[in-house]
């Protein structure tokens, strides 16, 4: 897990330099100005209410200088897992991330900004839906295990073997103790898995519309255009996409692999708030975005953490059975993903 580089206010100026750097719209001297202010505020209110901000690497920039910890959906679950010193937890990213930071602190706060931030992929399953399609299939494999990627709800964690993130999907159901494994709720993510073990993956009919819309055509016409660029895809990509790549990776091996990497050009293929990640922490090197923007990601806003801070809005809440269920299937994929 990174820290996040901003652990004190920063000066207008200071982050204009920083945020026009990335080259969209929005970061002028005078929004600079008003998100200083911001982030200025977020800071003593942390400490005000003895909070923590979690951040996604698919949030905009100007959330990850308020941030304590940056991750993907396995480093943010472990970070989550080992919160100590706070009242309150603000978790920058969408409904079931900041679920599973509940789970892990039932008498802790746990405030998501807006409401609104959910998922398409999420949305995809059920928990009725998974328990009759999970009934269905124990009658013709007794052995099936049910394995499902952390984007989708707790009730669903709840009613699995074991939960995963695109970081050890392999290896959750290489060690789960299964020939037959029901993978909820992505199907590239599935795909991706079946190529990866002799084990029959069962996939669920979802994606993520994110990774789902970006094209073969796309990244070929830019690896094409820019000879010895890295591909670095995002296993919820479609197969052709990821037969095009130089290294199928979840979102923080990402940032290892660029930071880590003697190349210096690469095509980061997943949400668009990663690439401004690594603009941000590796200024020296070049990417180039193959990749979409996720509208629930970005409902996530500076002004919105403010709120949220002064005003201890959005909490979340989960019953007892569901919160031990869904924690029962995340403490298994932090044992068997090790």
């Amino acid at each position: 897990m990174n820290q996040a580089t901003a652990a004190s206010p920063i000066d207008a100026h200071a982050l204009y330099e920083k945020l026009a750097a990335l080259g969209e719209s929005g970061y002028d001297l005078d929004s600079c100005d008003r998100y200083a202010a911001m982030i200025a505020e977020v800071h003593e209110l942390k400490r005000a209410r003895r909070a923590v901000v979690l951040a996604h690497n698919y949030q905009r920039p100007e959330i990850f200088e308020v941030a304590d910890f940056i991750g993907d959906s396995l480093e943010l679950a472990r970070k989550a897992r080992e919160v100590r010193d706070a009242d309150v937890i603000v978790f920058c990213g969408v409904h079931f991330m900041a679920e599973t930071a509940k789970v892990f602190n039932p008498e802790r706060m746990v405030l998501l900004p807006d409401l609104r931030a959910g998922c398409s992929l999420a949305d995809s399953v059920t928990a009725d839906a998974l328990a009759e399609r999970k009934a269905e299939l124990a009658a013709i494999y007794p052995d099936l295990r049910v394995v499902s990627y952390v984007n989708c709800t707790a009730d669903v964690k709840a009613l699995s073997d074991a939960c995963c993130t695109s970081a050890n999907a392999v290896a959750i159901v290489e060690a789960i103790d299964s020939e037959h494994v029901l993978f909820v709720p992505d199907q590239n993510l599935a795909n991706y898995v079946q190529s990866q073990t002799r084990k029959q993956i069962i996939s669920w009919d979802g994606n993520c519309y994110v990774h789902h819309q970006i094209t073969a055509a796309e990244v070929d016409r830019v690896k094409r255009a820019i000879p010895g660029i890295k591909v670095l895809a995002h296993p919820e990509c479609r197969t052709d996409v990821l037969a095009l790549a130089d290294a199928v990776l979840s979102t923080s091996a990402m940032v290892r692999y660029a930071r880590e990497s003697d190349a210096d050009k690469f095509l980061v293929v997943t949400e668009c708030g990663l690439s401004d990640r690594l603009l941000m922490e590796l200024p020296d090197k070049r990417f180039f975005k193959a990749c979409k923007l996720c509208r629930y990601m970005k409902m996530i806003t500076l002004p919105g953490v403010v709120d949220s801070l002064q005003n201890l809005r959005y909490e979340i809440t989960l019953s007892d059975e569901v919160r031990d269920g869904a924690r029962r299937a995340l403490e298994r994929m932090l044992e068997l993903g090790a």
